[in-house]
């Protein structure tokens, strides 16, 4: 089925078609039609074509009026203030775009594909190889998933990468302890959990850790480990891959807890770029866009400087011929517009790293890797905070481990759904896996829900709460309008655009026409939490409803299949809408 178009649109373009008439130079010219409290949709642009026609804007806007044919679409137009048009839309029109929606077989309720779909890599979801993930990784996970979903709903290409730390002088020393001592992972992966492997790592590393710095001996055997690592000697490379799959046992573990996808071909770490280092330093030097400065090879900036005034360079070769984070990083950037034909790198990275991807990006600008025709974008994120306000850590002043706060979330959301468990007729197998999708939304919608820029304040109380703005309220929502069809009977869901409809019923249609413009511009913008705004206004909007129009006591069997069809594509809107952010709708709560 083709995409709908939108009463927006539909009123947009009798407006362009008014406007033209009445001033013929504004052709083509944007009304600025918005959604307002005075009536449906209010235009604004009549007062800057007016300006610029040196017109009087309340004239032009009579003029306009004059012009606009009212009946099918609008059912009334007045001029308002200074040459404001408050537009007023049928109550038919709502009900036919809506039926349009819900006839939509393919399942994108009439949403569009974006018009230049191109090919976009998306960097997140990082954690460290040997190294148990905590609260900071969160934030690249959950946003990078739900841009990911959000992205190719609109048809974009997109490609996964998961740029794990899985390089670095930290594995000389683990790979020559496991060597000296190679039964100390001596297990099947099927014998273990995630969580397990970790913590069989982190004793490892401990223990590696205390012999590096009491015993010389073996510190200048771990750092030839190091040599022998990076020039790809097959032993060392062959103990590396098992610290790299036991690692890779508990990431998959936590992100299935987090309900999230992680594919191996997509986890392509900081070691997948070792072959090209040099090849990107010499392509940087030879170019002269990196120079040596006291034997490192350096990037400089005349807008970046240090504390003192001078400048901070981007340091791509250390001075003893070691690669950093930047060569690494740069090489990931030609391998993604070279190899992978990406026309957007999107970096959903931690805010604080900003200055560095600053520096990398326009290092790869100068080089000529991006381009008019490439762009690389930091989605940058803020922090998660404890409820005082201060970097989220446990009693104790520790990190805290990201396996132990969604275990906790899902606790607390199973008790949630316990209380009305016997009251919805949820047998304990429902009880448990409704408290695992209850509990995991919690976190992610109240991570999604704030601007990723913004800082938030972690606090599962009011995470798991059926009142405010949580995803518990969103999902409570959908299985409201599941028990209503579970009582429904023998009515089944119709739309009848002869009927005329409450105030609630159309505040609620205007709002779910908009759900496709939302999508595109969410994605458009990299703005997921729009996305959590939209969908927190629908359920707001529905309860509203709920309290104002009944349903299966509605005052005709036109009206309870009308009401029906209304809340059916609420429900389907708010399924897709909370997909798109990662997180499930159970049918019962």
């Amino acid at each position: 089925m083709a995409s709908v178009t939108s009463l927006s649109d539909s009123v947009q373009q009798h407006l362009a078609s008014a406007l033209s008439a009445a001033l013929p130079e504004a052709a083509g010219a944007d009304p600025l039609l918005r959604r307002s409290d005075r009536a449906d949709y209010q235009a604004n642009g009549i007062l800057a074509l007016a300006k610029k026609a040196k017109a009087n804007p309340r004239e032009l806007a009579t003029q306009v009026v004059a012009g606009i044919v009212t009946g099918e679409v609008i059912a009334d137009v007045e001029v308002s203030g200074p040459g404001f048009l408050n537009i007023s839309v049928s109550d038919k029109a709502i009900t036919e775009n809506l039926a349009a929606r819900y006839a939509d077989d393919t399942g994108r309720l009439g949403v569009p594909y974006a018009a230049h779909p191109g090919t976009t890599v998306i960097d997140y979801a990082q954690p460290n190889v040997a190294k148990e993930m905590h609260v900071g990784h969160l934030r690249s996970a959950v946003i990078g998933d739900a841009m990911v979903r959000l992205l190719e709903f609109t048809g974009e290409n997109v490609v996964r990468r998961h740029h794990i730390g899985d390089w670095g002088t930290q594995f000389g020393m683990l790979i020559q302890y496991l060597d000296e001592h190679p039964h100390e992972l001596d297990h099947k992966e099927s014998e273990v959990s995630g969580e397990e492997a970790m913590s069989n790592l982190d004793r490892l590393y401990k223990t590696a850790r205390r012999l590096f710095d009491s015993d010389e001996e073996f510190k200048t055997r771990a750092r030839r480990r190091v040599v022998d690592l990076q020039a790809g000697d097959p032993k060392t490379l062959a103990i590396w891959q098992k610290f790299v799959d036991e690692s890779k046992i508990y990431f998959f573990s936590v992100f299935d807890k987090l309900d999230m996808e992680v594919r191996d071909p997509d986890i392509v770490g900081e070691s997948g770029y070792n072959d090209m280092l040099a090849e990107t330093c010499r392509l940087l030097e030879e170019s002269g866009v990196a120079v040596r400065s006291e034997g490192a090879l350096c990037v400089f900036f005349d807008d970046i400087k240090g504390p003192e005034g001078n400048p901070v360079p981007l340091i791509v070769q250390k001075s003893d011929g070691g690669y950093g984070y930047a060569a690494t990083d740069l090489s990931a950037i030609r391998d993604r517009v070279f190899n992978l034909k990406a026309t957007t790198l999107l970096y959903v990275v931690d805010a604080r790293q900003a200055l560095h991807f600053r520096m990398v990006f326009e290092t790869a600008r100068r080089a000529g890797w991006l381009n008019d025709d490439v762009t690389a974008v930091q989605l940058a994120f803020g922090t998660v905070l404890g409820k005082d306000g201060k970097p989220f850590k446990t009693r104790e002043g520790e990190t805290v481990k990201l396996e132990n706060l969604l275990d906790e979330a899902v606790e607390r959301a199973t008790a949630v759904v316990r209380e009305k468990a016997e009251k919805v007729g949820l047998t304990e197998d429902e009880i448990v896996e409704n408290g695992r999708y209850v509990g995991v939304g919690a976190v992610k919608y109240a991570d999604l829900s704030t601007s990723a820029v913004r800082d938030y304040k972690f606090d599962l109380d009011q995470m798991v709460s059926l009142n405010g703005d949580t995803s518990v309220y969103l999902q409570y929502a959908y299985a409201r309008i599941q028990s209503i069809f579970r009582k429904a009977g023998e009515a089944r869901p119709a739309a009848h655009p002869e009927l005329a409809l409450a105030p609630a019923e159309r505040a609620l249609g205007l709002h779910l026409d908009q759900f496709a413009e939302t999508v595109l511009e969410v994605a458009a913008a990299r703005e997921p939490h729009k996305m959590a705004a939209y969908l927190y206004q629908l359920a707001s909007l529905l309860t509203t409803f709920y309290d104002q129009c009944p349903v299966l006591k509605a005052d005709s069997p036109a009206q309870v299949e009308n009401r029906l069809f209304l809340v059916d594509l609420t429900a389907r809107t708010l399924h897709e809408g909370m997909a798109l952010l990662g997180i499930r709708t159970p049918g019962k709560l």
